[in-house]
């Protein structure tokens, strides 16, 4: 990586999610419209990678492919933000429709879950063998980078697996999640272990889940890694205090990042930094 590039932070908004709802709190972005437009204030704020789940009209999670044009669409019509589309909105859809997506628009990034885990304490998320070997050769194929997405160490080293088998090629990018129910706790001492596990060549990026946003992002920043930030991980901006916007949390990281005297990557940057095509 050029040096230009050592101190800069990518900052990705993850605005929806498949599983909050505006109970929880109502300003989470539901519609294509309310989405492109949430993710273009993040934008503005210094977000330079958007992390997209779609909704059906229902409000829950689906991968619906004409919801995922048409809010690509939107904010590509506003602005140059990273896409990166999850592949893992609906815990009950087919291999198939996980994938249709990636085909028809093509985004810069997907997510790519290394593993099976029991989710929540209450169902399966299945990632089973043969779909991570299908997907990774998708990706390949639409020129999509896998965003590595990471609940405990043994899908770091499937990961691995994958690399060596050829699935995943190219300089892996990582994304830890701590904090999910079923998966590893949003600790500091766990993100240092699970980064010592990657590939030295590696990127990656944190996220706590809930309480554990700011020690995780904090920590996060310390450590030389990425951050994720928004409400599908956290409806809360304080204890107590439901965020205002995704906006508003990405304003945050974006303070933090410069007060500790790195730079906020913007979407330029962050395609450089993530050897995006």
């Amino acid at each position: 990586m050029s040096n230009d590039l050592k101190n800069k932070t990518i900052i990705t908004v993850a605005t929806t999610g498949a599983w909050p709802t505006k109970d929880h709190n109502p300003n989470i972005p539901m519609t294509p419209e309310e989405i492109a437009n949430d993710v273009y204030e993040c934008w503005k704020a210094g977000a330079a990678v958007a992390h997209l789940h779609m909704r059906d009209d229902e409000g829950k999670g689906t991968m619906n492919t004409e919801k995922f044009a048409e809010t690509v669409k939107l904010i590509k019509e506003k602005c140059d933000i990273v896409i990166n589309l999850t592949t893992s909105g609906d815990l009950n859809a087919t291999d198939e429709t996980r994938q249709a997506h990636l085909k028809l628009l093509k985004p810069e990034l997907a997510s790519y879950d290394c593993g099976s885990m029991n989710w929540m304490h209450n169902a399966l998320f299945i990632n089973h063998p043969k779909f991570l070997e299908d997907l990774g050769y998708t990706m390949q194929e639409y020129g999509v980078k896998p965003e590595i997405e990471i609940f405990d160490a043994g899908m770091i080293y499937n990961s691995l697996y994958y690399q060596k088998k050829g699935v995943l090629k190219g300089s892996l990018h990582y994304q830890f999640v701590l904090g999910a129910a079923g998966g590893t706790a949003a600790t500091v001492e766990n993100l240092v272990y699970l980064k010592g596990l990657i590939p030295k060549d590696s990127t990656w990026s944190a996220l706590g889940i809930g309480n554990g946003h700011l020690p995780i992002m904090l920590a996060a920043i310390a450590m030389g890694g990425h951050v994720r930030v928004g409400m599908e991980d956290n409806v809360y901006y304080a204890k107590g205090k439901l965020a205002e916007s995704n906006a508003e949390l990405v304003a945050r990281a974006a303070r933090i990042i410069n007060e500790a005297n790195k730079e906020v990557a913007s979407p330029a940057d962050a395609r450089r930094i993530l050897g995006l095509k």
